[in-house]
């Protein structure tokens, strides 16, 4: 490893070469605060917070793009240097919105806590408010421009991981902006609606579209049956909303919670889950059998649903026709569950609790079947934790529950696993594999679905090697479809999910600010998976084909995976989207 010698603060110090001044002084274990940056996505050094004085140059300059080099001699600092943070920090200020209280990332605000930090308690500079752009017309994400502090972490987040560049600045000078190309809703472009710059972003200038009060609205109705299911990914959490350790896995106290709340029935998705492995493994094992037409692309990310439709629509027929597990559980809920509980379908409400900003667009989409809503509110994790808040429930100190057992109550180790990158893929596997072989697998443990990048596998069943894979992110997913689309697809089924990490980092989960997210990287993604493959692992059965429930509720209701029933009311259809084109028709 190449060293080099630096002084920091007058102390003299050994560190690596070939990185940055912010990087090297971090390391030594001096705090250089930072606004704009974030590791491996943004370091432009737009915001000039995290500027330092060095020996012998006029200007001071920003470490978090600035390479060290032998002899060099920092002030982190000086008076020059904290006079020029403040200065910083209150030119932002003078044209920032100014209603923190009310705020949606109030004490979770990276600028409010520099703001702190710096002990910035008044603003001498007057600026004019910026112009205000408020888009609140797509289903899952909001934009606010009037707190946008034009930091560059979304539009290098968009373009990094997913590949697509949804947002870029707008305008130039006072006017610069931060929005879809021309200035448009999320809506009307090719955006995927996975939250991830929501993630990304320090302020409160993007945040998802919040249902908390409709979801009271139908709590209050007395002739409302209010059903809540909560996917695998919220319980390794949502206990960071209530400053628990990341990937603390909080099943039962979240459904303790809920409880408390008063909701009708507290059900797990990954029931839900477990059918959605019936109904998409039987698809794969007959377009396998019969010829039909592979690779199959797994089809519960609605994130990476959105971004087929616009950018590979000719692959709609590779897709698998299964909803997602929360959709499949809405349907059943207002068909089975009502039927059985002698219940008007519209009195019966359903709360989605999920990882995921796309979820509420998911929602929109009619069943075809019976021309209603299968799933009524979604709520991310991080409004599930501001409803528990807002009920004024002690959430770390309760005990813990079960979930309702009647009916719905069972779920497998494989439907827990489907939060994490993978998991839709082993959970697959475990089941397909035990059917076409009539054999129990030695180890339901596919590994080498599991961890970061495009993972794949072989499997021999048969005599027959069947190859999957799996990519998260549109970024690693693309040379795969662009496989498919050429025909050179080496694959037989492929899962895609929308977010890095999957649902575990999906874009409606608890927010790592910059500071923690700089110094750990992408490993709480790790943590957050752990917890659920934990959970699988304590499971009594660890393969959807074993829920009894699920056996069940093929006996009683649906008669077979595939059937005609089960058609109508737990599958669906993708239609081509065209991008949002501009005025002038270009």
């Amino acid at each position: 490893m190449n060293t080099v010698k630096i002084k920091v603060n007058f102390k003299e110090y050994e560190v690596e070469a070939n990185q940055t001044v912010l990087q090297a002084i971090r390391k030594i274990g001096i705090q250089v605060p930072s606004l704009c940056f974030l590791k491996d996505i943004n370091q432009s050094g737009a915001c000039r917070v995290c500027v330092i004085e060095i020996k012998g140059l006029r200007s001071l300059v920003t470490s978090c793009n600035y390479p060290v080099s032998e002899g060099m001699e920092i002030q982190t600092h000086s008076k020059r240097v904290i006079n020029s943070r403040r200065k910083t920090v209150e030119l932002i200020l003078s044209n920032h919105s100014k209603d923190c209280l009310s705020c949606i990332r109030n004490q979770n605000c990276e600028l409010q806590t520099l703001a702190q930090d710096l002990n910035v308690r008044h603003t001498y500079i007057k600026g004019v408010l910026s112009k205000q752009t408020y888009d609140e017309v797509s289903p899952g994400i909001v934009r606010d421009t009037s707190k946008c502090i034009l930091c560059g972490r979304c539009v290098e987040q968009c373009k990094k991981t997913q590949g697509l560049g949804i947002l870029n600045f707008i305008d130039r000078g006072f006017e610069t902006k931060v929005g879809p190309v021309f200035d448009r809703s999320f809506n009307d472009v090719n955006c995927m609606q996975c939250g991830q710059c929501i993630n990304v972003c320090p302020v409160g200038a993007l945040s998802e579209k919040e249902e908390i009060h409709d979801v009271i609205a139908a709590l209050n109705d007395p002739k409302k049956v209010v059903v809540v299911q909560t996917a695998p990914a919220v319980r390794a959490s949502l206990g960071e909303e209530f400053g628990m350790p990341i990937g603390t896995r909080v099943t039962g106290k979240m459904v303790a919670a809920l409880r408390l709340i008063g909701f009708d029935r507290v059900y797990d998705t990954n029931y839900a889950a477990d059918l959605t492995i019936m109904e998409e493994g039987t698809e794969f094992i007959h377009r396998f059998k019969h010829k039909g037409v592979l690779p199959l692309l797994t089809s519960c990310s609605p994130g990476w649903i959105r971004y087929m439709e616009f950018e590979y629509p000719d692959l709609i027929p590779n897709v698998s026709t299964c909803k997602s597990p929360h959709m499949m559980f809405g349907a059943i809920l207002k068909s089975y569950f009502a039927e059985t509980k002698q219940v008007d379908p519209k009195d019966v409400y359903v709360v989605s609790i999920m990882p995921c900003t796309a979820k509420k667009e998911e929602k929109t989409r009619l069943n075809h079947h019976t021309n209603m809503r299968d799933v009524d509110a979604v709520l991310t994790t991080r409004e599930l934790g501001r409803l528990i808040k807002l009920y004024g429930i002690d959430f770390p100190t309760l005990p813990d529950e079960e979930f309702d057992q009647d009916m719905f109550g069972e779920y497998t180790g494989a439907g827990v696993i489907f939060g994490a990158s993978g998991g839709v893929m082993e959970a697959a596997l475990r089941t397909v594999t035990e059917i076409l072989t009539k054999k129990p697998l030695d180890d339901v443990n596919f590994m080498d679905l599991r961890g970061d990048g495009v993972k794949e596998a072989s499997v021999n069943i048969n005599g027959t090697i069947v190859k999957v894979a799996v990519a998260h992110s549109m970024k690693l997913a693309k040379p795969l479809l662009d496989e498919i689309r050429a025909g050179k697809s080496p694959y037989h089924f492929i899962e895609i999910m929308g977010c890095p990490g999957g649902c575990v980092n999906g874009g409606g989960q608890s927010i790592i600010n910059a500071n923690v997210r700089n110094v750990i990287g992408n490993s709480y993604i790790k943590v957050r998976a752990n917890a659920l493959y934990d959970e699988d692992v304590s499971r009594k059965f660890r393969k959807s084909h074993e829920n009894v429930q699920i056996q069940e509720l093929y006996k009683n209701y649906l008669h077979e995976p595939g059937s005609h029933i089960a058609h109508e009311l737990l599958h669906t259809h993708y239609t081509a989207k065209t991008r949002f084109k501009d005025p002038e028709g270009e």
